[in-house]
């Protein structure tokens, strides 16, 4: 049992040994890393002491008039630019402009901010140090607004290398003009172009250029825009002349647009297209059916009507047509046409009743009549009226006098009078007409669905 009570007692002291050395040895360590810390602390605020109000000795800001280019009176400066898109926010038709974020880079050489240096480590600062030295004064050719982002700070970064390279960048939104072409929309490419150029200094003092070629221009995969595909960016630099102060060197960001047409193909090919077959439904209705075919075209020609101003009021007002205007109005005159033929039925139909009218007028039923009878129309039906009735024959002993005033016929009479009556003024005076009637509904059937077909084939072929 002793021996039993002094092994617990060892082991008891062992574990308490143990946890003795764990514990000095997390305070050592704790108090390195305080120590550490202290030690970077104490670095960096001395770093921040011997930088502190010596920055433009070190750079020599105030040795040097930065109002002058660098290497003034020299040859021109050179000034390479790159280019970050990182946003395409907008197209306007209407007002004909585009809004871009991107970022904005300068690379030049200034030997009077050159600095010693033994790690040869550049030295990065914000807008503050931008306003005391020279930058190039690049702006933005046929821009409307165009501002620095300031959140939470202005967004500017000046990075200088100890031989006196500086790199030069700036967060920029810019609003700028771009000059459309209408003439194919909504089946059309846009290309619109971002021009970058000098203000002050023409090509003999200052050379713009892109840093890297092609290169220099960057953008974000993830840029999109809801009416368009963005097909191409490059870019491209040439000289600009201005009559009263000479030639600069211009850059341009070009980038091509294509518009999506799905979008107008729902919202406005297909409803157009629905509102001409509707109008096609009149050639199959009675034509004796006045309200329904004329509400029905008065319906379509008010729905295109509201079609075509709907898309104009979206565009801007330009004097020449576009390809949307053609197929709408095209449209349009095939709704109009499909009521301007229901009018020519109508009156056709309408002309054809008031001569079977008179007509019944003229022959009341005789019943008991022999089968040869002659009857007298005067001068109100032509000749060809009395040819068109078939199975009359005309008396061939009239005199040249009676034939000017009157005309004689034979109407072979059948023996009941209602069936002669049905055979003769319907079967026979109205059988041109009627035919004449039917066929302009039934030739419609076949014209317009085929000329608009043939329309849409030659539009689809042209414009796509």
């Amino acid at each position: 049992m002793p021996y039993f009570a002094k092994l617990l007692l060892l082991i008891f002291c062992f574990v308490l040994l143990v946890e003795s050395r764990k514990h000095r040895r997390r305070r050592w360590t704790s108090q390195l890393e305080v120590q550490r810390a202290s030690h970077v602390y104490k670095k960096n605020h001395d770093m921040t002491k011997t930088w502190k109000g010596k920055t433009n000795q070190l750079l020599r800001v105030n040795n040097h008039d930065f109002t002058m280019r660098p290497a003034f009176g020299g040859p021109a400066i050179p000034v390479g630019v790159d280019v970050q898109v990182e946003s395409l926010d907008s197209i306007s038709e209407v007002d004909m402009d585009f809004t871009m974020t991107l970022y904005l880079r300068h690379y030049w050489k200034d030997e009077r901010l050159s600095f010693p240096s033994t790690t040869n480590k550049s030295m990065t600062f914000d807008g503050r140090l931008v306003k005391k030295i020279w930058v190039p004064d690049v702006f933005f050719v046929h821009s409307k607004r165009s501002f620095i982002h300031d959140t939470t700070t202005d967004n500017i970064m000046l990075r200088v290398f100890p031989d006196g390279h500086v790199l030069y960048s700036m967060r920029i939104t810019v609003t700028a003009m771009c000059n459309m072409d209408f003439s194919r929309f909504p089946l059309e490419s846009q290309t619109c172009s971002l021009e970058l150029e000098s203000y002050a200094y023409t090509d003999e003092d200052l050379m713009l250029y892109w840093k890297n070629g092609n290169e220099s221009l960057k953008t974000d995969e993830k840029i999109s825009l809801s009416r368009f595909l963005i097909q191409k960016f490059h870019t491209t630099s040439r000289l600009a002349f201005y009559s009263s102060t000479g030639w600069y060197n211009r850059l341009y960001i070009n980038f091509t647009l294509h518009r999506h047409i799905f979008f107008f193909l729902l919202q406005t090919y297909f409803p157009a297209t629905l509102m001409v077959m509707l109008s096609w439904v009149s050639f199959w209705i009675d034509r004796r059916a006045v309200p329904a075919r004329v509400s029905l075209g008065i319906t379509t020609v008010l729905t295109m009507s509201t079609i075509i101003t709907g898309v104009n009021a979206s565009m801007p007002r330009v004097s020449y047509i576009k390809a949307v205007d053609i197929y709408l109005w095209v449209s349009f005159v095939f709704v109009f046409l499909s009521v301007l033929e229901y009018a020519a039925v109508n009156y056709l139909t309408t002309v054809q009743e008031r001569k079977e009218r008179k007509l019944r007028e003229r022959f009341p039923c005789m019943c008991g009549i022999p089968h040869s009878k002659t009857m007298m129309l005067d001068e109100n039906y032509s000749e060809s009226d009395a040819n068109s009735l078939t199975g009359y024959t005309r008396n061939p002993m009239v005199s040249e006098e009676e034939k000017q005033e009157k005309m004689i016929v034979h109407l072979a009479m059948s023996d009941e009078c209602n069936s002669s009556r049905k055979r003769g003024l319907k079967g026979h005076v109205g059988l041109r007409i009627i035919q004449n009637t039917h066929a302009i509904d039934k030739y419609s059937r076949l014209i317009f669905p085929g000329t608009y077909i043939f329309f849409n084939l030659v539009y689809w072929s042209v414009f796509i």
